[in-house]
C-alpha cells in the first residue's frame, strides 16, 4: 500500500475516542452531564461540527445519551444488565453477605494492584479521601462516613488500572454504595471500638502508599472479611430479637381464657 492511500484519521472519530477512552477509565461515571456543545468545542479545540458528529457516534455506541435539550450525558445504561438483578439480592441478608465476599476479592485484588501501579495523581486521590474520611470519622455524621468511605475504595479501584476491574465495579456503583451505607451504619452503631473501622481502611492506605502490594491486599481482604463477620453477628442478634418479640406478642393472637366453669358452646 502507497503513502498517498493511508487515509487520515477523520477529527470527530478522534474525538469520539477521546471521550470513549476517558468514558472506560472512569473519568467521566455514568450520569456525568457534559459540557455544553459550544463549550466542549472550546475546551477540545475543535470544531462544532466535528464535535456534533463524535457525540453523534458515542450516543449510538451507547456511551452517550442526549435529552430532549440536547444535553449529553454519559449512559447509565452500561452495566444495568449486569447490576439490575444484582439489586433483588439485597432483599435477603444472603445476598448482603455474599456481595462482602465479592468484595474481599476484588479488593484485595484491586489495593495490591493500586499499591504496584498508582501513580502520584492516583496517590493524590487515594490521600485526599482518607483525609475525608478521617474528617467524617471525626464529625461522627454516619452519612458522611458512609460516602468518603466509598469513595477511599472507588480512588484505589482506579488506581489499580485494571479497566475491566474498574468498568465491572463502576456499573456495580449504586450496590456497592448501598451495601458501604449499611455496612458502615450497623458498623458505627454496634462497634464498641468504633475507631477500628479507620484503622483497618488505614492499614489499606498505609500499604498502598507504600507500595506494599502483599499488604494492601492482606489488608483490604482483612477489613472485608471483619465487616462480614460483624455484620453476621449483627443479624444473628436481630433475628433473636424479633424471635423473642413474636413469641412475646403471641398473646395478641390468642382468645381470653375460660373460666373453670365456662362451657364451650354446642355446635
Amino acid at each position: 500500500m502507497s503513502k498517498s492511500s493511508i487515509k487520515p484519521a477523520k477529527l470527530a472519530d478522534a474525538i469520539a475516542d477521546h471521550i470513549q477512552h476517558l468514558i472506560l477509565e472512569g473519568a467521566l461515571p455514568p450520569g456525568e452531564r457534559l459540557l455544553s456543545e459550544r463549550d466542549l468545542s472550546e475546551k477540545l479545540g475543535v470544531s462544532r461540527p466535528s464535535l456534533r458528529e463524535a457525540l453523534d457516534t458515542l450516543i449510538a455506541r451507547g456511551l452517550l445519551f442526549a435529552d430532549a435539550k440536547g444535553v449529553c450525558f454519559v449512559s447509565e445504561e452500561m452495566g444495568r444488565s449486569i447490576r439490575d438483578p444484582l439489586l433483588m439480592l439485597f432483599d435477603d441478608p444472603r445476598g448482603r453477605f455474599d456481595c462482602m465476599e465479592f468484595r474481599s476479592v476484588i479488593e484485595a485484588s484491586a489495593a495490591g494492584l493500586a499499591a504496584e501501579r498508582a501513580t502520584s495523581a492516583d496517590r493524590e486521590a487515594i490521600e485526599e479521601c482518607f483525609v475525608a474520611m478521617q474528617a467524617a470519622h471525626e464529625s461522627g455524621d454516619v452519612d458522611r462516613i458512609a460516602a468518603t468511605d466509598a469513595d477511599f475504595h472507588f480512588a484505589f479501584y482506579g488506581a489499580s488500572h485494571n479497566l475491566m476491574l474498574l468498568q465491572v465495579m463502576r456499573s456495580l456503583e449504586p450496590i456497592l454504595r448501598s451495601n458501604v451505607y449499611l455496612n458502615r451504619r450497623n458498623l458505627y452503631e454496634h462497634r464498641a471500638q468504633r475507631e477500628e473501622q479507620l484503622a483497618e481502611h488505614r492499614a489499606i492506605y498505609d500499604a498502598i502508599m507504600a507500595r506494599d502490594a502483599a499488604g494492601a491486599e492482606q489488608a483490604a481482604r482483612r477489613h472485608m472479611i471483619s465487616a462480614k463477620q460483624t455484620q453476621q453477628a449483627i443479624h444473628e442478634e436481630e433475628q433473636r430479637l424479633e424471635a423473642a418479640i413474636r413469641r412475646l406478642s403471641r398473646h395478641d393472637l390468642l382468645a381470653p381464657a375460660r373460666t373453670a366453669d365456662a362451657k364451650p358452646r354446642a355446635r
